[in-house]
């Protein structure tokens, strides 16, 4: 099983002359302690195409010092990475293949580049003598492996300051400061891996995604947001693997961003091209929601068993709930982990691709933004406004239940809308996504209401068919039902609010 850890680094421009500055007057470093040099061996693993340069993940197979074997870096933000480490095996270990999937999909990664280092390692350490920092001098020599430059060498010098686990990052900064002083200038290059393709093939096209120009049409800014979304659902695919949390939520929320786009600006996009992938989102964001749904449920439940009074805790209540919550969740973790392997979902990744780099436009796409985003903006609002009074018309009950549920999803579907029109339209389109969101929030926690009683209904069943006092459960499940009542009593004012007219009229222009 792959082991991960949080790197947080900086980089440095050196040469074989690079003498350090005295570091134990940077705050916090007391002492500087030499650990000699080691040899390091990496080759450096991509497809063809450089798919994961281009994404700024590194992926090595590294002998030599103290954690020889795979290793793959993933970024989270400018100089932090998450480095997943497996051990030295012949071929690539089938945990971090499983976290390329999105990336690379069915093609493979071969040798790309091999890069030999010379490191002098110094230990920068605390008062206490803890470890604060591991700061290196790298002599570095990289060899191109592909056909385009291969056998192209490049040779540099570069100092790394690694942050230790637990350190303070103000310790970064202060022997930054150190190190600019003595002329020692922070890299240009993000990675010895960048440098290496640029150094080896100086030739060959950039690794660097293209950035995409400034939307000018409405076209210009549905394929914007489209493609952020897409963005979004390849990067969480290893958070999603690796069961980060709130990945699965966020994952879900992009397949449904996109399946709203996909339908709200459908005379902008040509739904014989989107209406498939809607069908397929749909499929995705359903299997998602099985866990997603159930981690919202558990931890409503645990929050109401919380706060129930000792005296009224009757029976085995948290470990009851503790042993469905594991069950349950153990199961819907597997059933993602299968989804994201499936074919259907590789080749919507395709799909999606093919939609962006050939879209398909349609006469709309080329009116400015301020006049086709709106309207659709505004149509999706009416038909929101339709399920808000069939539901405020129900009696309580399951009829107004799945009446304010299917609002919720109209709801969510205006907010989206707008979300996407708000680069184009600006603060109006910003205000008009907060008020919906806002009625959306009402709708969202009736609905989550609704399902947690069918699920206290269930534990008391259980709970009284194994003999166990089913009072707590009751309980629970009568809270549940005022707090709903509470929701339908709160949205009238909250609708009325969030649809004032001078606010569409806003939107508008």
């Amino acid at each position: 099983m792959a082991d991960s850890k949080r790197e947080v680094e900086r980089k440095y421009e050196a040469t074989p002359e690079t003498r350090l500055p005295d570091l134990t007057r940077a705050a916090g470093v007391s002492a500087v302690v030499n650990r000699g040099l080691s040899e390091l061996d990496a080759v450096y693993y991509d497809t063809e195409d450089l798919r994961l340069a281009a994404d700024s993940l590194t992926l090595r197979r590294r002998t030599g010092g103290g954690d020889a074997g795979w290793h793959l870096k993933i970024p989270v933000s400018a100089g932090v990475r998450d480095e997943i480490q497996a051990p030295l095996t012949d071929t690539l270990p089938p945990d971090l293949g499983e976290l390329l999937r999105s990336r690379v999909r069915n093609t493979p990664v071969t040798p790309v580049v091999r890069i030999l280092s010379a490191r002098d390692v110094h230990h920068l350490l605390g008062e206490d003598g803890t470890l604060l920092a591991e700061l290196s001098i790298d002599e570095v020599l990289a060899e191109r492996l592909t056909e385009e430059g291969h056998g192209t060498t490049s040779a540099w010098t570069e100092l790394e300051v690694e942050l230790a686990d637990d350190a303070d990052p103000a310790v970064l900064d202060a022997v930054e400061r150190r190190l600019r002083k003595a002329g020692i200038r922070p890299s240009a290059a993000p990675s010895k891996l960048a440098r290496a393709l640029a150094g080896t093939a100086p030739g060959a096209p950039g690794t660097k995604k293209a950035k995409a120009p400034s939307p000018r049409t409405a076209g210009d800014h549905v394929l914007a947001y489209v493609r952020r979304q897409v963005t979004a659902l390849v990067e969480l695919d290893p958070a999603v693997r690796r069961d980060l949390p709130d990945s699965v939520h966020r994952m879900r929320v992009a397949t449904r961003r996109l399946r709203s786009a996909f339908r709200t600006y459908r005379r902008i996009l040509d739904r014989q091209v989107t209406d498939p992938l809607r069908d397929d989102l749909k499929w995705l964001a359903a299997e998602l929601g099985v866990d997603r749904d159930q981690e919202v449920l558990d931890a409503r439940l645990r929050s109401h068993v919380s706060q129930v009074p000792a005296p009224l805790l009757l029976g085995p209540v948290s470990a009851r709930l503790k042993l469905t919550s594991v069950a349950r969740r153990t199961g819907s973790r597997q059933r993602v982990a299968a989804v994201l392997d499936e074919d259907r979902y590789l080749a919507l990744l395709d799909s999606l691709d093919a939609l962006l780099a050939d879209p398909p436009l349609l006469p709309a796409a080329a009116r400015p933004p301020e006049d086709a985003l709106p309207r659709a903006v505004l149509k999706d609002y009416e038909r929101l406004a339709t399920r808000i009074g069939h539901a405020l018309e129900r009696d309580p009950g399951e009829e107004r239940d799945v009446a304010m549920h299917e609002a919720r999803k109209a709801a969510k579907r205006v907010r989206y809308a707008a979300e996407a029109a708000r680069p184009a339209l600006g603060k109006p389109a910003k205000k008009f996504a907060k008020r919906m969101k806002s009625v959306q929030s009402v709708l969202g926690d009736h609905q989550d209401s609704v399902v947690a009683r069918d699920a206290l209904r269930t534990l008391a069943v259980q709970a009284h068919g194994a003999g166990e006092p089913a009072f707590t459960w009751g309980l629970l499940y009568g809270r549940e039902e005022a707090a709903a009542a509470e929701r339908e009593r709160e949205l009238p004012e909250v609708w009325a609010r969030a649809s004032r007219p001078g606010l569409r009229a806003a939107l508008k222009g």
